[in-house]
């Protein structure tokens, strides 16, 4: 696991990869590696997880010549890769996961993507030719994500993290005007757009080549069906947890007490004490305090169930204001989702303790059909409108309120560029899919990448931390495609799988989204309003010009007097995204890092 950046037929000085190199380091502090040639340079920070005594970047083989590699990822079946690319005549150093890249594109060219099985960003730079070329790759749901800038000319720069593609000198640091009214419609850009402008995600299952003259050009591959078919989900589930629980690192669980981690947890339990002859060892997030909708409950049932050390943390809300700046410096764009900060609070515990891999149980709901607002929108019946609820369920802030916190002249706007609303309604109604397909595609492609997997990638490496999830490896993920829909309504497949490895309480328990009280937390008084009044001050609002002050004054007035969680959510996505705004105008000022972010990474 790494971070990776560079560039191609684009200038890239050193002291500018310097620059790039220190904006991602939390993510890879265990080396630091650079190549350089004619326009063109690959760069890493090392997060040692597979061979740490191995596996330096950028990656380089005598057998594979011409050939440069870097690798943000974790491949779970290179060993097989490997035996097969030594009976093709390749020698490795060392038995590094991403040693056998140069290897494996020499035999198999833009192609070599759809070999590999783990989660990954790669980038390397073709020699050979008379001409060198650029190859990009993601693996088949976004879980590494790849941000870059493909400019008029033809040049590309590229890193793992937002901030530091922007120490590029050439890429933009302008807001796109639209992406105000996306991040509150959505809770923050779906798809691959980003909210500056310029700057894109690769996106999953993509693999892009660029070569001088022709810019970037991307494609996305057919997604890998994880090998033969089985219809045994319990048994694939098994399978694939311990595959990933292998590593030369401590590995650990996030518990939160719902069904999808504690089916991992259960099941990378019994593979601790079989292969490892001790017990796995469990983490679960919870506030000090007494606070509504608390989980713990359920999350020490299961690790007593399964045997587990288990850690719960106790973040104190006394530091939330404090933390809120550097969970969003570390995002790199607006999510309005409050277990942003939770997120960061647990990671940072989770290698406070001394893990660098941590199983995580995210992916299920969107396979298996977890969220209300699925099933709402598949129990609706065949003629009534089940798009318009299903997208008003995704707003960070209500239309209608929405609409009270926009000047007038940003209501002007999006009249005449339309709401990204009424995009996402066109795009869902225009659809020839059946319902389900629609709504998987989706929550798989669009919302899973931007919303889930970048706030867990970006906040688990904030602290040097390998995220890893089962439920989206290919052969999960082909079999939940293949099970009837009423089984995946509902996670009823899941559930089946789960029986006599759970306790029966999470079983019947309904689904309940990990959360941070908001609507309690952010009142008068509290350290978290005082940031969120003083951030969202008229002077602030009026240097954006999106935001209008009497909307945005009414809102605090509306709930100081009744604080009410449409309210708290509002004031939230506001603060999260003035954050943001800020940190951004001093990137935009200051290079290298500004002295503001100092100690912000882990």
């Amino acid at each position: 696991m790494c971070r990776i950046f560079g560039s191609f037929a684009a200038a890239a000085a050193a002291q500018d990869l310097a620059v790039v190199a220190s904006r991602q380091r939390h993510g890879g502090p265990d080396a630091h590696g650079v190549r350089r040639g004619p326009g063109w340079s690959l760069g890493c920070n090392r997060l040692a997880v597979t061979d740490p005594s191995g596996g330096s970047q950028p990656y380089q083989l005598d057998t594979a010549p011409g050939v440069v590699a870097v690798f943000n990822g974790e491949l779970y079946n290179h060993r097989e890769l490997r035996r097969h690319l030594r009976g093709r005549g390749h020698v490795f150093p060392d038995n590094c996961d991403g040693t056998l890249l140069p290897a494996l594109y020499a035999e198999y060219g833009p192609a070599f993507a759809g070999l590999l099985e783990g989660m990954f960003a790669v980038a390397l730079v073709d020699l050979r030719a008379a001409g060198p070329q650029l190859v990009l790759a993601t693996d088949d749901h976004g879980m590494k994500t790849l941000y870059y800038h493909a400019a008029p000319d033809g040049g590309v720069c590229f890193a793992s993290e937002l901030p530091a593609l922007l120490a590029f000198p050439q890429v933009p640091t302008e807001q796109r005007e639209e992406a105000l009214d996306e991040y509150l419609t959505t809770r923050t850009c779906l798809g691959q757009q980003s909210a500056l402008r310029g700057i894109r995600t690769l996106p999953p299952g993509a693999t892009a080549v660029a070569t001088r003259g022709r810019g970037l050009r991307v494609h996305r591959r057919q997604p890998r069906g994880g090998g033969r078919p089985r219809a045994d989900l319990l048994g694939v589930l098994r399978h694939e947890v311990r595959r990933l629980a292998r590593a030369d690192v401590p590995v650990c669980a996030i518990t939160s007490g719902g069904l999808d981690s504690s089916l991992v947890t259960a099941l990378a339990a019994e593979h601790s004490w079989e292969v490892r002859g001790e017990p796995l060892h469990t983490f679960h997030l919870t506030y000090k305090g007494r606070w509504p909708g608390d989980e713990d409950g359920f999350a020490r049932a299961v690790a007593h169930r399964s045997g587990t050390v288990h850690h719960q943390i106790d973040a104190d809300p006394a530091e939330f204001a404090e933390l809120l700046p550097r969970t969003v410096w570390h995002l790199g764009q607006p999510n309005a989702d409050p277990i942003t900060l939770s997120t960061y609070a647990l990671f940072r515990a989770v290698r406070s303790e001394g893990f660098t891999v941590a199983l995580t149980g995210d992916g299920a709901d969107e396979l298996f059909t977890g969220y209300d607002r699925m099933r709402a929108a598949l129990a609706a019946p065949a003629r009534a409108d089940w798009v318009t609820p299903y997208v008003t369920s995704l707003a960070a802030v209500p239309r209608p309120l929405r609409e009270s916190l926009y000047t007038s002249d940003y209501r002007a706007f999006l009249a005449d560029r339309g709401t990204a609303e009424q995009r996402i309604i066109e795009q869902l109604r225009s659809a020839t899919d059946d319902r389900h397909t629609t709504l998987t595609t989706f929550e798989t492609l669009q919302r899973l990448p931007a919303y889930h997997l970048r706030r867990l990638d970006h906040l688990s490496m904030a602290w040097a931390v390998e995220a890893r999830m089962p439920y989206l490896q290919p052969a999960v993920s082909a079999l939940a495609q293949r099970l009837p829909s009423h089984l995946r309504r509902g996670k009823k497949a899941l559930a089946a799988a789960a029986r006599g490895l759970l306790p029966e309480a999470v079983l019947r328990r309904p689904k309940q989204p990990f959360h941070l009280p908001v609507e309690a937390m952010l009142v008068r008084g509290t350290p978290l309003m005082a940031l969120a009044q003083d951030m969202l001050c008229p002077g602030h609002l009026r240097r954006d010009g999106r935001l209008c002050e009497r909307g945005v004054r009414d809102l605090f007035t509306t709930h100081l007097r009744e604080p009410t969680p449409v309210t708290a959510a509002a004031l939230w996505a506001l603060l999260v995204h003035e954050l943001w705004s800020e940190e951004l105008r001093v990137l935009r000022a200051t290079l290298p890092r500004p002295e503001s972010f100092a100690g912000m990474a882990a």
